[in-house]
């Protein structure tokens, strides 16, 4: 058995937000389902580029089991669901585009530091 246990996040308490955070397909569901909810399942797959129908169910799954949005079934044949976000999901999506607003005012300074540093290590081994 593993000595450190995998909940036991006292060296840093923003772990298990960081690892939450680091799941870049809880972010593409997320603002997908906030810019249309409610949302259906084949909407979402065909929205989200890349991402495998396993995986967004997984995704959404695991949203729906954190509280972050709601999974609608409508009692019809073939079943119909949505998905749309939950009071606590709605009050993540400021924080999200803050986020966002950030990278996208930064990611030319961090992509030209990460050339030059790259460049500097190659140069001095």
């Amino acid at each position: 058995m593993n000595k450190r246990n995998k909940l036991d996040y006292g060296f840093c308490p923003a772990s298990p937000v960081l690892e939450w955070f680091s799941d870049k397909w809880n972010f593409a569901v997320l603002i997908k389902i906030s810019q249309g909810a409610p949302i259906r399942f084949g909407e979402l797959f065909r929205q989200i580029p890349d991402i495998s129908e396993k995986m967004l169910s997984s995704t959404l799954h695991t949203l729906e089991t954190d509280g972050l949005i709601d999974r609608h079934v409508f009692p019809e044949v073939p079943p119909r669901v949505e998905y749309s976000l939950t009071e606590l999901g709605k009050g993540f999506i400021p924080h999200m585009e803050n986020l966002m607003a950030w990278g996208h005012d930064n990611i030319g300074k961090i992509l030209r530091n990460r050339e030059k540093n790259t460049q500097h290590q190659k140069n001095n081994p």
